[in-house]
């Protein structure tokens, strides 16, 4: 599979609920989903209440399929009261690089 479809999101975190932001995003359900190739989740290295998330998907299709699910609201309600703002997105066309850990 190839990813053709990727997207970028910054959110911060209300003080101290950075934790939790990030434990809910290594949760998430598109993780285990087969039309998600890339899910990387960052913390800022100076600023621990910011957490960025990139994602790789088949097809814009198969991402905007997978947030009209229960899943991904049920998701996104959880995380919406963690953050201090609206989270800050950028859409992207993957043309490669590496991701192992």
């Amino acid at each position: 599979m190839t990813v053709a479809h990727g997207f970028q999101a910054t959110m911060t975190a209300l003080p101290g609920k950075g934790d939790r932001l990030v434990e809910l995003l290594l949760d998430a359900p598109s993780l285990p989903h087969e039309d998600c190739l890339v899910f990387l989740v960052a913390r800022s290295a100076t600023a621990p209440d910011t957490v960025h998330v990139t994602e790789g998907w088949t097809s814009s299709e198969a991402h905007a399929a997978f947030f009209a699910t229960a899943e991904a609201a049920s998701l996104v309600a959880q995380l919406q009261p963690l953050l201090s703002g609206e989270p800050e997105y950028s859409d992207a066309i993957p043309v490669g690089g590496k991701a192992a850990f």
